[in-house]
C-alpha cells in the first residue's frame, strides 16, 4: 500500500483541547460509519512541508472522528508515461479516491502555482472510469505552503481544479507562509495562527462532508449523464 504511516496520530500538542470540539459536525448528521478522508500532498522532499501540513490535518481529522489515508506519490508515473495508465500507483490512487467521501489537497507553491507532483496526482483521476466517478460529489479542502510571504495563488488554482473535478470545495482554506519556520525538528507544527486555521479548515471539512453525506446521489444526478445512458446503442 502506498500510504504514509502517521506518527503520533493522537498527539496534538498545538491544539487547545479546552475549546476544541471532538465531533464538530454532530448536529448535522451521523458519524457512523466514520467519514473517509483522502489526503494528497505535493512534494517528494524528505522534509516536505506540504506533507507535514497534511499529516497535521490528518491527526486533526482523526480527532474529529474521521478515518484518514495519506497517499504517497513517490513512485507515481507522469500522466501518459505508462500505457493505459497501467501502473500500481495509479490504480491505488484511483481506488483511494473512490473510497473517499472527502479529500484534502495541499501543495507547495512553485513559480506561483501548484507543484507538478500535485497536478500529476489529480491528472491521474479521471472524471469517469468504467461507470465510476472517483471525484464527483466529494468534499474538498485546499491548502498550500509557501517558502516566502503568504500567497493564495496555489489554493485559488486548486479551487478551480476541484470544481473542474466536480467536487464540493469548502469555503475555508489554509495558506502557510514561510513554512520552514512553522514546524519543529520533529516535523510537528508549532502553535500559531497558521495552525489554528488548519483546525478551522478541518472542522469545516468534517461539517460539510457530514451535511452532504445523505444527499450525494441526489446532488450528483446529472441530466447529461442520464441522457447519455438512454442514448447508448444496444450491445
Amino acid at each position: 500500500m502506498r500510504l504514509r504511516q502517521l506518527s503520533d496520530p493522537d498527539r496534538l500538542p498545538a491544539l487547545d483541547r479546552t475549546v476544541a470540539q471532538s465531533r464538530p459536525g454532530l448536529a448535522l448528521g451521523s458519524y457512523e460509519p466514520p467519514l473517509r478522508i483522502l489526503l494528497l500532498y505535493g512534494s517528494l522532499r524528505d522534509r516536505s512541508y506540504s506533507r507535514l501540513a497534511v499529516e497535521e490535518a490528518a491527526r486533526l481529522l482523526r480527532f474529529f472522528g474521521a478515518e484518514t489515508r495519506i497517499f504517497d506519490p513517490a513512485d507515481l508515473p507522469l500522466p501518459d508515461q505508462v500505457k493505459a495508465d497501467d501502473h500500481p500507483a495509479v490504480h491505488e490512487l484511483r481506488k483511494l479516491s473512490v473510497w473517499s467521501e472527502g479529500q484534502v489537497w495541499c501543495s507547495p507553491e512553485r513559480h506561483g502555482q501548484m507543484s507538478a507532483v500535485m497536478k500529476a496526482q489529480i491528472d491521474h483521476l479521471p472524471l469517469e472510469l468504467d461507470g465510476v466517478r472517483p471525484t464527483q460529489g466529494r468534499t474538498l479542502a485546499v491548502m498550500q505552503v509557501s517558502a516566502g510571504s503568504q500567497s493564495f495563488n496555489t489554493v485559488n488554482a486548486l479551487r478551480v481544479l476541484g470544481r473542474w473535478m466536480r467536487m464540493v470545495v469548502i469555503p475555508n482554506q489554509s495558506s502557510v507562509a514561510k513554512a520552514y519556520q512553522e514546524f519543529d525538528e520533529a516535523g510537528r507544527m508549532k502553535p500559531s495562527a497558521f495552525y489554528d486555521r488548519i483546525v478551522d479548515v478541518m472542522e469545516e471539512l468534517v461539517r460539510f462532508t457530514i451535511l452532504l453525506r445523505p444527499h450525494t446521489v441526489t446532488l450528483t444526478d446529472r441530466y447529461s449523464e442520464r441522457k447519455a445512458k438512454v442514448e447508448l446503442p444496444p450491445l
